[in-house]
């Protein structure tokens, strides 16, 4: 049945392989990863792990003896220098790797900050890998002041580990309201209520000026004129997709890698999913940064390379874990011009209107609220907003 070649070894990755064999792929199947760990899942680095709640074992996907059983090949701790799609060779440390089919799950990485700013002193970290965590881990000492620069998800959920750990946290944020790219302000309004109640320091409207220290961090310097003594920084301010290679493959590249609807890019037999990978979607080319869509997407590849011909039908959904909070968010909110709010004891949903069409909503420990509004995304059913707001309409009887 030919050769798979999968670039990347993460959620995507995993999820691709695994897909493939299931569905009765006989033929060669082969994974390439520049980290020299098997794929591992990456949303607990900022919580679970960081906190020494998880193990490093425990990140795996699936313990290395499947990829043997499966006799999926598995290249770690090797980056991919170049792919010639004519060719319909790879190479890998020097080594010419051909394949049959070819899939990009290169994933993403974050912005790291502008070494003319001290981006690249010692002590200024972001949360992406093991290393990264493992890099900074030593540095979560009751006490210690941190700056946080970025208040998004990565940069909040950062914010309450090191606060829970004792340390003395400050958020910069140069936006008007944390969360503003993602979120309602009515959902930036509760976290930002949450960090504070937590000893956190956020400062919106603010952005970094520049690191200051000699070789190693020790201060910064705000572009309102303040400054800060600081123990360590940790950037996050957004991912950008791994297209690199891809581009210099001559693939099509928008806001990602460009698939069609069943994931191929513009070059014969090769694909994308996964963060790095952007489809079709509402008449947009649109891009998911979660778990769900790298295990969807991957999924509807391997079957597309399986020859079933099925479009990726996506279904966004995602969380975050802060305090004892666990944030659900389904759908997406682009468009949204109301947010009705739902409270019932210490459950909180923000449920985001275009006009009469529910588009997303935001569930705080409201677990409920979430699976409901999850179905009626997926539906496509709208119910009415003075319904979805009054604490005495039972959820279920929205699904009706």
């Amino acid at each position: 049945m030919g050769k798979v070649v999968v670039i990347g070894a993460g959620q995507a990755s995993a999820s691709m392989v695994a897909r493939l064999r299931s569905k009765g792929f006989d033929g060669q199947i082969t994974m390439i990863g520049d980290e020299s760990f098997p794929p591992y899942q990456r949303p607990p680095l900022s919580k679970a792990y960081l906190l020494g709640e998880m193990e490093e074992d425990r990140l795996f996907l699936r313990p290395r003896a499947f990829y043997d059983d499966q006799n999926i090949e598995l290249i770690l701790g090797t980056p991919v220098t170049a792919v010639d799609t004519e060719a319909r060779t790879l190479i890998a440390d020097g080594r010419k790797i051909e394949w049959d089919d070819l899939v990009f799950c290169t994933g993403s990485a974050p912005r790291m900050l502008p070494e003319a700013i001290g981006g690249t002193l010692d002590g200024v970290f972001a949360v992406r890998s093991i290393a990264d965590v493992d890099a900074m881990k030593p540095r979560f000492t009751q006490g210690a002041r941190v700056l946080i620069v970025g208040g998004g998800y990565i940069g909040l959920e950062a914010a309450a580990v090191a606060s829970k750990l004792g340390l003395k946290v400050t958020l910069v944020e140069m936006a008007e309201r944390i969360l503003q790219r993602v979120a309602s302000t009515e959902t930036s309004d509760y976290f930002r209520a949450l960090h504070i109640a937590h000893g956190v320091d956020i400062r919106e409207g603010v952005g970094l000026g520049r690191l200051t220290g000699d070789g190693a961090v020790s201060g910064a310097e705000l572009t309102d004129g303040t400054t800060l003594d600081v123990d360590f920084v940790i950037a996050g301010v957004g991912i950008l997709p791994g297209i690199e290679l891809a581009e210099a493959a001559g693939i099509d590249i928008e806001n990602g890698i460009r698939t069609d609807a069943t994931g191929r890019t513009s070059a014969a037999n090769v694909w994308a999913a996964g963060d790095c990978a952007s489809f079709p979607w509402k008449g947009d080319q649109i891009r998911l940064e979660s778990v769900g869509n790298a295990i969807d997407q991957a999924e509807c590849v391997a079957d597309n390379i399986m020859g079933e011909g099925r479009a990726y039908e996506a279904k966004p959904w995602f969380w975050s874990d802060q305090y004892d909070v666990k944030l659900q968010i389904a759908g997406l909110n682009a468009g949204y011009d109301s947010v009705v709010v739902r409270k019932t004891g210490d459950a909180v949903s923000h449920w985001y209107y275009a006009g009469g069409t529910l588009l997303a909503l935001d569930a705080m420990n409201d677990p409920r609220a979430y699976m409901v509004g999850k179905r009626l995304i997926e539906a496509g059913k709208s119910p009415a907003p003075e319904a979805v707001s009054d604490p005495e309409t039972e959820l279920k009887a929205l699904l009706k």
